[in-house]
């Protein structure tokens, strides 16, 4: 394997590593502390916990079995590799990682009476359903305007819940403050990386596609190739294009759900 390539990998395997043994550092803090807590409260950290469990285990899955999905590429030579199985972890993962986010608006939506953010909670789910239909879609058939749509509603979702959370700062209590105001601006980024580069990446690839009359399959013809091929390369060439993406994704996304689990719970704020 090349440099550049072993090294980045070698990270990746890393960074899951110590998100593992995070997540469980956070587990044991929040049964400590299980004892002093309303029942509500208790409720509401452990689906975060529960959630956040679904999607470290699957980035940590997907960091040491890398997959790049329309072109069928893996790093390890093996059927646990295959695109079927990585895009079906990555779908658990991503809803789990999706309901986090709902589930936190959800509660602050209640807790201060935003009626505009509880709609909003409760689209989150739904879109993210739809962009992992889109993502199917776009791996089985290798087309790529489906990952176009799979990211525009990703990056639309994220705006949605950035003006929710700008709608509901004011008024939650002060010590949810910091962290809604952190994922805020981090949800910002997000929105610009994904209309700015990733969805012209997709649509430029698509584009390219086309104007090279590139054959597509079938959804039963992709369901078979992602099922039984896939093409082993270590080439840095062939990753670096993806580097960036995954690398956030299975890193700066995954403590972004460790640090949900240590959400205050929203209540509603003391007169």
């Amino acid at each position: 394997m090349p440099t550049d390539t072993h090294i980045w990998w070698t990270l990746l395997c890393a960074v899951s590593a110590l998100n593992l043994l995070a997540w469980l550092a956070s587990a044991h803090r929040l049964h400590r502390r299980h004892a002093g807590q309303p029942q509500q409260a208790w409720a509401f950290n452990r689906w975060q916990l529960l959630l956040s469990a679904g999607y470290v285990l699957g980035c940590a899955y997907r960091s040491a079995l890398p997959v790049f999905d329309v072109q069928r590429l893996v790093l390890v030579d093996s059927w646990a590799s295959s695109v079927i199985v990585g895009r079906s972890v990555a779908t658990v993962a991503e809803l789990c990682f999706a309901a986090q986010w709902a589930l936190l608006l959800r509660g602050t939506a209640q807790a201060v009476g935003s009626r505009p953010a509880l709609w909003v909670s409760r689209a989150v789910l739904p879109l993210i359903a739809v962009a992992e239909v889109c993502s199917w879609h776009a791996v089985l058939t290798t087309a790529n305007l489906g990952h176009v749509l799979e990211e525009s509603l990703w990056g639309s979702c994220a705006a949605l819940l950035v003006l929710s959370l700008a709608l509901v700062w004011p008024h939650c209590q002060a010590r949810l403050r910091p962290l809604l105001a952190t994922c805020a601006a981090l949800g910002v980024a997000y929105v610009a990386y994904m209309f700015l580069v990733d969805v012209p990446m997709y649509w430029a690839r698509w584009l390219a596609d086309e104007a090279r009359g590139q054959p597509y399959l079938s959804l039963a013809q992709g369901m078979a190739d992602a099922s039984a091929r896939w093409v082993v390369s270590h080439r840095w060439d062939d990753w670096k294009s993806e580097v960036v993406c995954m690398t956030l994704y299975f890193s700066t996304a995954v403590w972004l759900s460790i640090a949900l689990v240590h959400a205050p719970p929203p209540a509603r704020r003391a007169a």
